[in-house]
């Protein structure tokens, strides 16, 4: 019986990984398959990197271990967006003698039309993700020459000069952030714009 693990993962906290698992499980039913685990990375980006994705950081050191004889996934694109990656992750399996099978497209890479298959989706997976990047960036430039205004929302005039008096008396950047009730990053914002213009006045006063 061949062990299987099974790898989850959704973009974001909306989604849940319920539909994967469900027919998943029914594949490795019907196939006779031995599910002997199961990781997940719940509301992880598929361009995050390893380092970032803790389930497949854990699949992959089990794949060291030789703990299972095949990876089961939901999709190409629930494995990662990058060709680099894709690529990276079967190659790590294939030295370890691991499988992969990725339930959308049907594939399985212990035959050599499936191996083909994958690579020449990973193309694909970048090339999408290639194409959303640059609708986003032509949307963006249509909304600045229209005149959008892009970016965080700066703070009101009045809670800036509140920032730039507390400063002025040698307030720290927490304190200030706790004592108006905003953000330590805004603070922080105002403390680079802003020049320190009564600094020397307040050091003398104290002198």
């Amino acid at each position: 019986m061949k062990r299987v693990a099974i790898y989850l993962r959704v973009s974001t906290s909306k989604q849940d990984t319920a539909n994967q698992l469900r027919e998943l499980k029914t594949v490795a039913k019907r196939s006779g398959w031995k599910i002997v685990a199961t990781y997940e990375d719940a509301g992880i980006s598929g361009a995050k990197g390893r380092d970032q994705r803790p389930g497949l950081d854990a699949m992959l050191k089990a794949v060291n271990a030789k703990e299972f004889d095949l990876v089961a996934a939901w999709s190409v694109d629930r494995l990662g967006r990058s060709l680099t990656d894709l690529l990276s992750i079967l190659q790590h399996l294939k030295d370890k003698g691991v499988d992969m099978f990725l339930h959308q497209q049907g594939l399985d890479t212990s035959t050599t039309a499936g191996k083909a298959m994958f690579q020449m989706l990973g193309v694909f997976a970048e090339f999408e993700r290639g194409i959303i990047r640059e609708r986003v960036n032509a949307g963006l430039a249509r909304a600045r020459a229209n005149g959008v205004k892009l970016g965080r929302r700066r703070v009101k005039p009045s809670v800036e000069a509140q920032i730039v008096a507390l400063r002025d008396k040698g307030h720290g950047i927490l304190k200030i952030g706790k004592q108006l009730g905003i953000g330590t990053s805004v603070v922080q914002r105002v403390f680079k714009e802003v020049p320190w213009k009564r600094r020397s006045t307040a050091v003398g006063a104290r002198k």
